[in-house]
């Protein structure tokens, strides 16, 4: 399978190198030719907007291992405090939209720089609220931020990828993983030293932000807005020309998207309970499950890129996709009652691995694929995908909870091993478009 970003022949191009160029449908793509240097700007781009997904992934990490202190704090219930958590994800998936918008306005580049800084503004938010109201709409907010910053920056990845012609998304969402770890483990450090919420989340504001707003400088701005660019939501969705409102390549990979981010969030809520209550854990083994997961995903990241350079993005999905759902099943093929012998446990914890390694890579070969659709600006598709996968965090837990009242917990957790056998069977999806050849 040719390379999408290695120099391939003129007659092989791929979408990434004709589709319009930047998060603006007016611009104009260049076509990568032999020989041609990689700029400088480009090779600074990418570790400015690495940088941003890594302070993108910490910032929300920190506030995790502090939600039992909070929610014990505001005298919450498991019910309440469900609700309240819901905030987020649905602050996100209703950012995406406007989004897409933003970033045609003003480009990836400032939306990105600047959704970086409020989404470490709003975390101390979270620290002040005193009820379940006040604490959903703190996480409503955070979310929104998670959202619009989220896109625009997937949107400046591909640009950069654009620009180095060579694929990079992994190891930025590599990065996002890894930010991910390292504030998970500065907020359980807080938690333990009993360093206050507010405390606590005000300097990860104050340090992310300047991390954020200096290490972003040279974030590409090849995706400045036109400045003919429509001046509302309502104008823009009037002007911007499209086939299809939603064409069938974004639903596919929106598609991809939910079944993953069903998965990783059913992984993310359930996999300490499953250890602890089905196979009889230790407290302090609980969570090794999602902790494999999570390292097992940031390691295939960071060299998912060589993965997807050497073997094509259909490939990777696709064996990716195999390796979670076998993992992951045969992870849990074993019965609570061999929790005795010694080897459920161990069993399980490696299928919750396996499961992370697999589907490390969808979220960034996704995104890619999304944001180099011919015909079709950057940050629209990418915001496209974003908010459909995104319902998968929103219907993903109380679908597992609702499945294990009537088939057992180890029953439900083999739903993220279905839909990563689905992933498999859509992963043609992501396969690089050409633009249509247009009739004489």
């Amino acid at each position: 399978m040719p390379d999408a970003f290695e120099a391939p022949d003129a007659a092989e191009v791929p979408a990434a190198a004709q589709a319009p160029e930047g998060d603006c449908a007016t611009a104009s793509r260049h076509v990568p030719q032999p020989g041609d240097a990689v700029p400088r700007e480009a090779v600074a781009a990418r570790r400015s907007v690495f940088a941003v997904f890594l302070c993108f992934g910490a910032v929300y990490a920190n506030w995790v291992p502090r939600v039992p202190q909070i929610k014990h704090a505001l005298g919450l219930s498991d019910g309440g405090l469900g609700v309240a958590l819901l905030g987020a994800p649905v602050g996100t998936v209703c950012a995406v939209r406007l989004a897409s918008w933003a970033v045609g306005r003003w480009g990836s580049r400032r939306v990105t720089r600047c959704g970086a800084v409020v989404l470490s503004a709003v975390l101390p938010l979270v620290a002040v609220a005193w009820n379940a109201v006040t604490l959903t709409a703190a996480l409503l907010l955070l979310g929104a931020a998670l959202g619009l910053t989220d896109v625009a920056m997937n949107a400046q990845g591909v640009a950069v990828e654009r620009a180095l012609r060579r694929p990079v998304m992994s190891g930025l969402h590599g990065a996002y993983s890894l930010g991910g770890l390292l504030g998970a483990l500065l907020g359980s450090t807080a938690a333990h030293l009993n360093v206050a919420p507010l405390t606590h989340f005000t300097v990860i504001a104050v340090v992310s932000a300047a991390t954020v707003w200096c290490g972003s400088r040279h974030l590409l701005p090849a995706d400045e807005p036109d400045p003919a660019a429509p001046s509302s939501p309502a104008t823009a969705a009037a002007a911007r020309p499209r086939p299809a409102r939603w064409p069938l390549a974004v639903l596919l990979l929106g598609l991809i998207g939910l079944c993953s981010f069903t998965g990783e969030g059913a992984v993310e809520d359930w996999s300490a309970v499953y250890l602890r209550d089905g196979l009889h854990a230790a407290a302090g083994t609980a969570g090794l499950g999602f902790a494999g997961c999570s390292a097992a995903m940031t390691v295939v990241r960071l060299a998912g890129d060589r993965l997807v350079a050497r073997f094509g993005p259909v490939a990777v999905l696709r064996t990716g996709a195999l390796v979670a759902a076998f993992g992951l099943g045969a992870g849990l093929a074993l019965p609570s009652q061999a929790a005795s012998t010694g080897v459920a446990q161990p069993a399980a914890i490696a299928g919750f691995t396996l499961f992370g390694a697999g589907v490390a890579l969808v979220a960034p070969v996704t995104f890619s694929a999304a944001g180099n659709l011919p015909g079709t600006p950057s940050a629209s598709a990418i915001s496209r995908v974003t908010g459909i996968g995104y319902l998968g965090f929103l219907a993903g837990p109380p679908v597992i909870g609702f499945t294990a009242q009537a088939a057992g917990l180890r029953g439900a957790l083999a739903i993220p091993a279905a839909l990563a056998a689905a992933i498999a069977l859509l992963a043609a999806a992501v396969r690089p478009r050409r633009e249509p050849t247009p009739r004489a």
